[in-house]
């Protein structure tokens, strides 16, 4: 029998069950209509966790998210339930805290430590939420009718954005959340 594993994520005690898949209709107890499965590289890792939010809009181009998992000059991070966030392979998730700027908390980055994929972000703000980056994400994910460009300020030189007419851009943060930007949308999932 396998049994929960406690971890600190977010500054908040949660339980972590050894699970491959949850059943899509209910996490952790918490009613979701989407699950969202992901991995790593190397299989090592496997997780899961519902989300209200699954549409890969946003597109960050800080040198965080670039050097550490943005092959195309930028990450996408998803956001989901972070109650909901199930973990086989926990021994093999490091993480590490950084900061965007000296004045704001240090968030944490989770990634496997044997393949070095980079698998969410959590932030000690928003202790109710876990962002795991699209590229970790194995379930079909929505095509989304528009995109964010974020922290362009910090992009590399040799990155060209694909900025499209109904895309926004911004230089730092954007002017909506991801839940925000999903009800804008009318593509939050209740």
């Amino acid at each position: 029998m396998r049994q929960p594993v406690k971890c600190l994520l977010a500054a908040a005690r949660c339980e972590i069950l050894w699970l491959f898949k949850a059943d899509g209709v209910e996490v952790g107890g918490v009613a979701m209509p989407v699950t969202l499965a992901g991995s790593c590289r190397c299989g090592a890792v496997r997780f899961t966790l519902g989300s209200h939010t699954p549409y890969p809009f946003m597109r960050c181009y800080c040198s965080i998210c670039r050097k550490t998992g943005g092959g195309g000059g930028y990450a996408i991070n998803l956001m989901g339930v972070a109650s909901t966030l199930r973990v086989e392979g926990l021994g093999r998730v490091g993480h590490f805290r950084v900061a965007t700027d000296p004045d704001t908390p240090a968030c944490e980055r989770h990634f496997c430590t044997s393949c070095g994929s980079a698998l969410w972000v959590s932030d000690r703000r928003w202790p109710e939420h876990v962002h795991p980056f699209a590229s970790a994400i194995d379930s079909p994910l929505p095509v989304p009718p528009s995109r964010t460009h974020i922290m362009l300020d910090f992009k590399a030189d040799w990155v060209t954005p694909d900025i499209r007419p109904q895309d926004k851009s911004f230089p730092r943060y954007p002017d909506q959340s991801i839940e925000d930007w999903h009800r804008t949308h009318s593509l939050w999932i209740d």
